[in-house]
C-alpha cells in the first residue's frame, strides 16, 4: 500500500536533520515528502561527530522555512561547532521564518573554550540588518557559555515581540546586570516568560511588571547561586504585590550548592507562587522542607531535594506529602523510609514521577514513572 505524501511528511517531521537526509535517499516518493514545508516547521539538528555535514549541504535551503529550531551541539569537537554556526546562519538569513531558537550543548567543554565563536555568530546576525531575525522564544538554558549584557540587548532589540527568554544557563559567572534585564522587559513588552539568575533581578527590575499596560506575566525561572549573598532579597510584600498584579504567575527556582545555607530562607519568601523548586544544596534541609510544606502547598507541583537522611527528614516529608497534594513530581536524593514513599503515593493523586529510595543504589538513581 502506498502511503500518501502528506502522511509521510507528518512522520518525517519528527526526525532530526540527519535522519531526514537518510530518508530522502530511500526513494523518489520519500524525497518528495521531505520537501513539504510542514516538515520544517520544527527541526532538530544534532551536531555530533560531523554527522550533519552532508545533510546540511543538501537541506540548507530548507532551513529558512524552520520556525522552531533546536540545535543539540556536542561542543567537544570543532567540526560540530562549525556545523552549528552554519545552521544558525542559514536559519537566520534574509528569508528566515525562525521564531523559536534553542541551543543545547552536550559533551565536555574543551579546555580554554568559552563558546565565543557561537556567541559572536549571534552578535553578527543581530547586527546585520539584512538578516531575518525576529524571535518569539530564545532558550539558552543548556548553552554553558557566559552571556553578557550587549548580546542579550542585541537579541531583545532585534526581537521586540519576544515572548519567552531563558538565559538562566547555570554558568559559573553571571554577567547579566539587573539594568539589562529591566531594559529587556521594556524593549519586549510582550515578554511573559523569563528565566534569569536571581542575581540579575531586583524589586526595581520587577517593578516593570507592575505597570498597568503590561500583559499577563506567566513564568519566572530563577537560578540562585553564590553571588546572591551580595544582593538584597526580593521581599515577601513585593511578591504579594506582584502576584496580585499577575495572578497566573508561577515561579520555578533552583538553589545551587554554591549558595550559602543561611541564604536559603532569605531567598525563599512565603509569598512566592512556587511551582517547581530544586534544593540541590547538600545541606540539612528539614526546616526548609517544613517551610515549603507550610508556604507553597497551594502551588507546588515539583520538588527536588539533595540532602541528608534522618528520621526528622522522614517526618518532614510525610507532612509535606499531606499538604502538597498537587505534587506531580518529587525527587529526593537520599534514602527515605517506606512510610515516606507510601505517603506521597496515597496523598498526591496527581503524582506522575518520583525518586524515593529506601536503600542506596548505584548512581544515577532512576525515577519511578506512574502510568
Amino acid at each position: 500500500m502506498e502511503i500518501p505524501v502528506e502522511i509521510l511528511a507528518q512522520i518525517f517531521s519528527y526526525l532530526p536533520l540527519c535522519d531526514r537526509y537518510s530518508a530522502s535517499s530511500v526513494c523518489k516518493a520519500w524525497a518528495e515528502a521531505i520537501s513539504f514545508p510542514t516538515i520544517w516547521y520544527y527541526t532538530e539538528v544534532s551536531c555530533e561527530s560531523g554527522t550533519e555535514e552532508h545533510a546540511l549541504q543538501t537541506f540548507c535551503h530548507f532551513l529558512t522555512k524552520v520556525k522552531h529550531l533546536k540545535i543539540v551541539l556536542n561542543q567537544s569537537e570543532a567540526i560540530n561547532r562549525g556545523i552549528a554556526i552554519k545552521v544558525i546562519k542559514h536559519a537566520t538569513d534574509a528569508n528566515s521564518r525562525l521564531r523559536n531558537l534553542c541551543v543545547s550543548c552536550t559533551g565536555e567543554n574543551p579546555l580554554f573554550y568559552s563558546g565565543q565563536d557561537i556567541l559572536q555568530t549571534f552578535r553578527n546576525i543581530c547586527q546585520n540588518e539584512a538578516s531575518g531575525l525576529s524571535l518569539k522564544e530564545v532558550d539558552f538554558r543548556h548553552m554553558p557559555f557566559t552571556l553578557d549584557d550587549s548580546l542579550i540587548m542585541l537579541i531583545a532589540t532585534r526581537s521586540p515581540h519576544l515572548q519567552k527568554l531563558y538565559i538562566n544557563n547555570q554558568t559559573l559567572v553571571c554577567n547579566i546586570t539587573a539594568e539589562t534585564v529591566k531594559q529587556v522587559l521594556t524593549v519586549c513588552p510582550e515578554l511573559s516568560t523569563l528565566g534569569v539568575f536571581y542575581a540579575s533581578l531586583s524589586e526595581n527590575v520587577l517593578s516593570e511588571l507592575l505597570k498597568p499596560e503590561r500583559p499577563p506575566f506567566r513564568l519566572l525561572e530563577l537560578f540562585c547561586e553564590r553571588l546572591d549573598k551580595y544582593i538584597p532579597a526580593i521581599s515577601r510584600q513585593f511578591w504579594v504585590t506582584l502576584c496580585k498584579r499577575h495572578p497566573s504567575l508561577s515561579v520555578n527556582m533552583i538553589l545551587d550548592h554554591t549558595l550559602p545555607a543561611k541564604k536559603i530562607t532569605w531567598i525563599l519568601q512565603p509569598g512566592i507562587p512556587m511551582k517547581s523548586l530544586d534544593l540541590i544544596t547538600y545541606t540539612y534541609l528539614v526546616k526548609e522542607v517544613n517551610f515549603v510544606a507550610k508556604n507553597y502547598h497551594a502551588s507546588l507541583e515539583r520538588l527536588v531535594l539533595q540532602t541528608t537522611s534522618s528520621e526528622k527528614l522522614n517526618s518532614a516529608l510525610i507532612e509535606l506529602a499531606s499538604c502538597c497534594v498537587s505534587l506531580k513530581e518529587i525527587h529526593c536524593y537520599c534514602v527515605v523510609s517506606q512510610e515516606v514513599v507510601q505517603a506521597f503515593i496515597s496523598c498526591c493523586p496527581g503524582l506522575r514521577r518520583y525518586t524515593l529510595k529506601t536503600v542506596k543504589e548505584l548512581h544515577p538513581w532512576r525515577c519511578t514513572v506512574i502510568k
